[in-house]
């Protein structure tokens, strides 16, 4: 489930991956699921953050989640490709 912390996409200490979704979104758990596995595999860095709980996040992704941002810049939107995020991550 989507936590009520605020965190900005945008801070220097961003994890490599970013999943922006929101609570009772079906794919946000599946994107959620895989995303998980691909960072315990691979040791990436990850956070989830609600649409729900940042208006800038809300106006910018809401129809679109779940969205998969790497690096900061964004990768996948409604479903993760498991094969395309373990390809960003090697880059």
């Amino acid at each position: 489930m989507f936590g009520r912390r605020k965190q900005s996409v945008r801070d220097a200490g961003t994890p490599r991956i970013v999943l922006v979704g929101r609570v009772g979104c079906h794919l946000c758990d599946e994107a959620e699921a895989i995303i998980s596995r691909v960072a315990a595999e691979t040791g990436a860095t990850w956070v989830k953050v609600s649409v729900d709980d940042d208006s800038a996040l809300l106006a910018r992704w809401s129809d679109q989640v779940p969205v998969t941002l790497v690096d900061g810049r964004p990768h996948d939107f409604y479903r993760v490709s498991e094969a395309r995020l373990r390809a960003a991550l090697k880059s």
